[in-house]
């Protein structure tokens, strides 16, 4: 296929790949199945097919694709919405979906109580927007575990701070700021318009997933976002202005002008999926104090000469944060150990299956 055909900007009010997100560097991660497969970006994925925005004509239309012939044990590498693949049109029934290509950036939660298998929220992002209620106290623990899973991801986290036309507290705002070093953090009302107009300039051209509780006016920013009411929305309640769970399903969004938005459903609960550059950057204040720590592996418990205490004696830290730090931590190295069981496991499991089967194939 021309690459021209991806690159060409929106007809007609229909987005077009580049629209979407494509970009040059992804046409020799398709050039293997450019003479067989069309590209395309997956917008919803169900169990065993997807939604696919491939290009056409008018800019690009969706399909209903088959995925199950790359079906994977690991759910992390099953298709995910906001993945490119490789869509083979040329079927008798209907499109499969042949390849998945190669991911920039994924938000990746860990799997819900004992499980130690990962969870795709969104792929090949370039902002995680955080939404949270200005409407009600910020629960701080959980704001700092959303930016570990965002800086992790590889995208840039943005914290919204919804519901600004809210009477609320001036200090809920500059404690999420204070929290959240090197992040985006902005104030919006999509009922007013206040600070939509700044959220819109930094999502423009870029993928964003959008991420949070139910309730905090994910379905509603979506919506004011877009212009108009692509997603359902419900009532608030008097007592904490909180809205009622709506989004089912993570869904990907054309934005006007280019660039994509994908809403997610609440999360309930947020594991952490190992890896320590996203709490590393979360925590970047308490990492920059360790350096001055007499010990170089202090635990920041009792040691004398310890930065990070001082910073807590002398105000300049909340002992709160770091007891979130040290949760992270903890949580962190248990995955990292069940993950790597699981491998090995996993491994043994393989191994024995070619014993087994070269067994048999001797005479």
């Amino acid at each position: 296929m021309n690459s021209a055909v991806f690159t060409d900007r929106r007809s007609a009010g229909h987005p077009s790949l580049a629209d979407l997100g494509w970009r040059t560097e992804l046409e020799s991660d398709f050039g293997p199945y450019a003479a067989t497969c069309v590209p395309g970006r997956v917008a919803r994925v169900d169990r065993g097919l997807c939604d696919v925005l491939v290009a056409d004509t008018s800019g690009t239309r969706t399909i209903r694709a088959d995925w199950s012939a790359i079906s994977d044990r690991d759910p992390v590498r099953n298709p995910c919405t906001g993945d490119w693949v490789a869509v083979d049109l040329d079927t008798q029934n209907q499109p499969v979906v042949k390849a998945l290509l190669p991911r920039r950036t994924a938000v990746v939660r860990g799997g819900v109580g004992e499980r130690s298998d990962g969870q795709v929220l969104a792929a090949n992002i370039d902002h995680v927007v955080i939404t949270v209620s200005l409407a009600a106290k910020p629960d701080m623990a959980r704001i700092e575990r959303l930016l570990a899973l965002a800086w992790e991801s590889g995208g840039r986290p943005v914290i919204v701070m919804t519901k600004a036309d809210v009477a609320y507290e001036p200090e809920r705002l500059a404690e999420v700021e204070a929290a959240a070093p090197g992040a985006t953090v902005l104030a919006v009302s999509a009922l007013t318009g206040d600070g939509m107009d700044v959220l819109s300039a930094v999502l423009a051209g870029s993928s964003a997933a959008l991420i949070g509780q139910s309730g905090v006016g994910k379905s509603t920013l979506t919506n004011a976002l877009v212009g108009t009411e692509v997603m359902a929305t419900g009532d608030t309640r008097d007592v904490d202005e909180k809205g009622r769970h709506t989004t089912t399903t993570r869904e990907l969004i054309s934005l006007p002008g280019g660039g994509v938005l994908i809403d997610t459903p609440g999360l309930r609960s947020v594991g952490l999926f190992g890896g320590e550059s996203g709490l590393a950057q979360t925590f970047s204040d308490i990492e920059e104090l360790a350096e001055d720590c007499r010990f170089a592996d202090c635990a920041h418990v009792s040691e004398p000469g310890c930065a990070v205490l001082a910073a807590i004696v002398g105000g300049s830290l909340p002992e709160r944060r770091l007891e979130s730090y040290r949760k992270l931590l903890r949580e962190n190295e248990w995955i990292a150990s069940r993950t790597d069981a699981r491998r090995g496991a996993e491994r043994k499991k393989v191994w024995k299956q070619r014993e087994r089967a070269s067994n048999a194939a001797r005479p």
